[in-house]
């Protein structure tokens, strides 16, 4: 595998994360407008991704392969508490 191989490669792995990472924060935002005023966009979509990225790796580490059923509810799961920290818990001043 090349080096340019190896970049997509890393690119394709980390692109669910960043997605879910995103698009949670952005509708949540959205759909709590008024609760989330005071927290900035990419504070959470940067907590979210985080949270989706290290749950991508862990499935990756524990099952042996990426992409399982398991894995993608896992990142889900760690999107929504990091968004519940960064949004409304104490993650929210630091």
């Amino acid at each position: 595998m090349g080096f340019l191989d190896a970049v997509w490669h890393l690119l394709n792995f980390v692109a669910p994360a960043l997605g879910l990472g995103l698009l949670s924060a952005s509708f949540a935002k959205l759909c709590w407008r008024q609760a989330l005023q005071g927290v900035p966009w990419r504070r959470l979509a940067a907590w979210s991704c985080g949270g989706a990225g290290l749950a991508l790796v862990a499935g990756l580490l524990l099952s042996g392969r990426d992409g399982r059923m398991l894995t993608y509810l896992a990142m889900t799961v760690a999107s929504a508490a990091a968004l519940l920290w960064a949004g409304w818990g104490p993650g929210r001043r630091g």
